[in-house]
């Protein structure tokens, strides 16, 4: 084979898109330095659009979720409008999928026990932040984490009931293959009565 990258055939793909995704995730791993990183595309309720990268720290048979704090913009947005689209890309292997889906909370439980597995530093932070709220200064955000350190220094630190996990469960996926002169591999899964439907789409 005279390209570098590997052609994605649709005969070749799993039936399951969520099998696909983890194979291409488990090979990535030793070529990625933050194999995690997945951007998020939210909107408000009027459609505009907004964008970061978050972790993603859950994937089952079903659904791919992230943890952050509920009143954060992505949060307002996604409680306002509870779609959202998620994008890996992994530049060694010449590899993106693209997820759609519908957005809710994890439950408290598995919130809760994720939060208890982060760095203390980490669980203080999630108290500390405002996150997307106007900040005075820097100092202001260190001064709120001092005050945090010394208050859970001897005692565990509880999970704020405004930060937990999302659970995004898609009703798409898209697999693209980098190929030569931009006639890259496109390989679409949309729900079926009996599972997923496997479609090969032009680049």
């Amino acid at each position: 084979m005279n390209e570098r990258w590997a052609p994605l055939h649709v005969a070749h793909c799993d039936p399951s898109p969520f099998v696909q995704f983890t194979t291409w995730f488990d090979e990535a791993k030793p070529l990625m330095a933050e194999r995690e990183a997945i951007a998020l595309i939210t909107s408000t309720s009027d459609g505009r659009p907004t964008g970061r990268m978050v972790l993603l720290r859950h994937v089952d048979a079903t659904s791919f979720g992230w943890y952050s704090n509920y009143q954060s913009r992505k949060g307002r947005e996604l409680q306002a409008n509870p779609r959202a689209a998620l994008l890996w890309y992994c530049e060694p292997l010449g590899r993106q999928i693209r997820i759609e889906g519908t957005v809710t909370h994890m439950s408290a439980a598995q919130s809760d026990a994720y939060f208890a597995a982060r760095p203390k530093g980490h669980q203080i932070g999630a108290h500390a932040s405002d996150q997307s709220e106007l900040l005075a200064s820097r100092e202001e955000l260190e001064q709120r984490v001092a005050a945090l350190a010394t208050l859970y220094q001897d005692r565990d630190v509880p999970r704020p009931a405004h930060w937990g996990g999302f659970r995004l469960a898609p009703t798409f996926f898209e697999f693209w293959q980098r190929r030569e002169d931009r006639l890259h591999d496109r390989v679409f899964y949309t729900p079926a009565a009996d599972g997923w439907n496997r479609t090969r789409h032009s680049p």
